[in-house]
């Protein structure tokens, strides 16, 4: 950001604002980084001086930085630099295959880790093919993501550093998965148990911190080259804050982040949580990052039936016919949570799958307020699964909704929710449309690396046609809760910064906000909606610095 040029004019722009009362203009005026002009192309001249850069638009349609409310930045990209990659798809003798190549290349201390597998692979991970796992790594320690990245898969030495054995119990909300005959484990670690193996990985990359780095800043190049100029971080431990600090000191550090740091022991956070956290983050604010968020985890994915649902799932040997889930913590425990987190001056990010874990959220909140009264922001982190009595109440209660479209898609997590939820339950899901007419605030997220791309332009058609925008996975999900343009975009732009508390600073293009802004190849109201996706982003500007630009 040292490079940034203090006064910039652009002009013969379509530029849409997101400002209601001003939607579009033709120029917009920058210095030291803030717009001192939105407007004209007079009064954008008139406000810098005569020696500014003037960058001609050429009639191409500007718009704010897209922001992505929900994302775990640093996996996805210790993912796509060091991990062993492949999609949901992958079948089964591909991923070992995949494996079997990464284990020529690697020192025999060093974990080979990867994904993402299907959710639609569980039953195909049996101790049988642990064994596969095990023959192919040569003695190196895996671990595996799935979809959901709720749960891992791992072989016999990854186990062994993760301390696991026959007599490991299994933890709170969390199934060590054992093979019936033998009490070996599979390898397969559901929810909390996934924990066990993240800490033993996150144990070795310690050992070597620039790689987290390394990760940070290829992460934001990946999302500045979407047009993304904003990320609430949505899982954010220590070592994510260490990695945002090392990257700001260092003057690379291109979005504004928002953090939310866990509430509770679980999945990334088996070292620090909750006050002894929350105490560190002074020390680690700065410019464009913001820790105002605690994370808290309900409960866990559908497609293993450890979100909690209203009605049941259905029946199976081991569940029986009347198994709905179950949240883990009850309406008193999350309410204690959520207070003590507005004690300590932070929003609350609670994640929730299931329809009975949205209401146990909302009546948690509800408490909340009536005892601690205030009316502070909060979030429910995917809110797909959503009873109509329910919907009011989110704005009722000032509970922002945390989209994830491409989770949605006909896809392959779809193709496993038939198998355990009845077709018509899997598809009523995500009433955005009836969220949007009852005034809750929808901030849409990515939640990559669960999804393998954070391009959100993918993810803004799928929103509005609800179908796949790569055609692979026929079919709608609901198509009646499609969004119009003008709601998406709102929902990835002054929703998101709403949501995460940046409205004063970014999210529309006013006098006084931060300079950040994206120019694309198209105008996006003058197209098919299925050309959405295909959308390019010419240049990303963030605090009036060119941060991404094509040709570059």
């Amino acid at each position: 950001m040292a490079n940034q040029t203090s006064e910039l004019v652009l002009v013969n722009g379509l530029i849409y604002t997101m400002n209601t009362d001003q939607p579009w203009a033709e120029a917009l005026a920058v210095v030291d980084g803030r717009l001192v002009a939105v407007g004209n192309e007079k009064d954008a001249r008139a406000a810098v001086s005569a020696d500014a850069k003037v960058v001609d638009l050429h009639g191409k349609m500007v718009m704010p930085g897209m922001i992505d409310v929900h994302s775990h930045f640093l996996l996805a990209g210790r993912a796509e630099l060091y991990d062993v990659n492949f999609l949901p798809t992958t079948k089964l003798d591909q991923i070992i295959e995949m494996v079997r190549a990464a284990a020529k290349e690697r020192p025999l201390d060093r974990w080979i880790v990867g994904g993402i597998w299907g959710s639609n692979m569980l039953d195909q991970l049996t101790y049988e093919a642990r064994l596969r796992l095990d023959e192919a790594a040569a003695g190196r320690p895996v671990m595996l993501r799935d979809d959901s990245h709720h749960n891992r898969w791992l072989n016999d030495a990854g186990l062994k550093l993760c301390g696991i054995d026959k007599s490991t119990p299994n933890p709170p909300n969390g199934t060590i998965v054992r093979c019936p005959e033998t009490g070996e484990a599979t390898g397969l670690l559901l929810e909390t148990a996934s924990a066990l193996a993240e800490s033993a990985v996150t144990k070795a990359l310690a050992e070597e911190p620039e790689l987290d780095v390394a990760a940070a800043v290829h992460a934001i190049k990946r999302m500045n080259a979407c047009g993304i100029t904003g990320i609430q971080d949505a899982l954010t431990a220590r070592m994510v804050m260490d990695a945002i600090k090392s990257v700001a000191d260092r003057g690379q550090l291109t979005c504004w982040i928002v953090g939310s740091m866990p509430v509770l022991e679980g999945p990334l956070s088996a070292e620090e949580w909750g006050k002894d956290l929350f105490a560190l983050r002074d020390s680690y604010r700065s410019q464009y990052f913001r820790p105002e968020f605690g994370k808290i985890f309900l409960d866990g994915v559908p497609t293993t039936r450890t979100a909690a649902m209203l009605e049941p799932y259905l029946a199976d040997d081991l569940h029986g016919c009347c198994f709905r889930g179950a949240t883990f913590l009850t309406v008193p425990q999350l309410a204690r949570e959520i207070a003590a987190c507005e004690q300590a001056n932070l929003s609350v990010k609670i994640h929730c799958t299931g329809d009975g874990s949205v209401r146990v959220a909302l009546d948690a909140f509800e408490v909340v307020r009536s005892f601690n009264g205030g009316n502070r922001l909060h979030q429910i982190a995917h809110a797909g699964y959503l009873h109509d009595d329910d919907i009011a109440r989110f704005k009722a209660l000032n509970v922002a909704a945390d989209l994830s479209p491409m989770i949605w898609f006909p896809g392959v997590i779809v193709e496993q929710l038939n198998s355990v939820l009845s077709p018509e339950r899997v598809t009523r899901s995500y009433p955005n449309r009836d969220m949007e007419a009852a005034g809750v605030l929808l901030a849409v997220g990515s939640d990559w690396p669960v999804v393998p791309d954070p391009n959100p332009w993918f993810s803004m058609q799928g929103i509005i046609t609800r179908r796949d925008p790569s055609g692979e996975f026929p079919g709608e999900m609901w198509p009646e809760q499609g969004l119009d343009l003008a709601t998406a975009l709102r929902a990835y732009t002054i929703g998101p910064a709403m949501a995460m508390g940046l409205q004063s600073e970014t999210g529309s293009l006013e006098v006084g906000k931060s300079a950040d802004f994206i120019v694309l190849d198209r105008h996006l109201f003058e197209i098919p909606v299925d050309q959405l996706a295909q959308t390019q982003v010419l240049q990303t500007y963030f605090a009036g610095n060119v941060v991404h630009e094509v040709g570059a």
